[in-house]
């Protein structure tokens, strides 16, 4: 049995992008640590490099794979591969 990926979101608590990603995930039935960088401020760098230079909110790993933000979630889930992905599986 796959175990699921640990799922991490980086956000704030009123962008309309990040309460859209946290929405998706919360439907698809599954838990994810959600780091605020507006109430941790210190915490945007470390997401920017994790992202590979991107600074915008939501930033979302899924296990080791950095999806980017919501719209390429929802590009994800619209293409099949977001389940999968939750799983622990390649999609």
């Amino acid at each position: 049995m796959t175990q699921a990926p640990k799922i991490e979101i980086y956000a704030t608590r009123t962008c309309p992008f990040c309460v859209s990603a946290r929405a998706l995930l919360d439907r698809k039935g599954v838990s994810y640590a959600e780091i605020d960088v507006g109430a941790a401020p210190g915490r945007r760098a470390e997401m920017t490099r994790r992202a590979g230079g991107r600074r915008t909110v939501p930033q979302i790993f899924i296990g080791p794979t950095h999806v980017g933000g919501c719209d390429e979630l929802y590009a994800l889930d619209r293409a099949g591969k977001l389940d999968p992905l939750l799983q622990g599986r390649a999609a």
